[in-house]
């Protein structure tokens, strides 16, 4: 028996970094709309999370403007889910979404 590569994550986009907050009408739609494209992310909340919202400040010019989304270095001022999918498209071709 040879040993096989059973990683799942092969081929695969990392995860966009998305900045919320509760209450925030854009990051819920921009949350629900990428679940829905079946785009996998990691979420900070900035209320809960001060180096998150460090880096949000760092970024936007001293605001916590949110959504901010981070693919792979790129990062996105309240972006569409499809902008979001567009750059994972962009950096990774022919990857899916985690």
């Amino acid at each position: 028996m040879g040993t096989e590569d059973h990683d799942s994550t092969r081929g695969c986009a990392p995860k966009p970094v998305i900045y919320w907050r509760p209450g925030c009408p854009y990051c819920a739609r921009l949350r629900w709309g990428l679940r829905r494209m079946k785009v996998t992310t990691e979420e900070l909340n900035i209320w809960t999370d001060p180096a998150a919202a460090a880096f949000v400040r760092s970024v936007n010019g001293g605001d916590e403007t949110v959504p901010t989304v981070v693919v792979a270095g790129v990062t996105l001022l309240n972006p569409t889910p499809r902008q979001v999918k567009r750059e994972l498209e962009r950096q990774f071709p022919g990857t899916r979404p985690l």
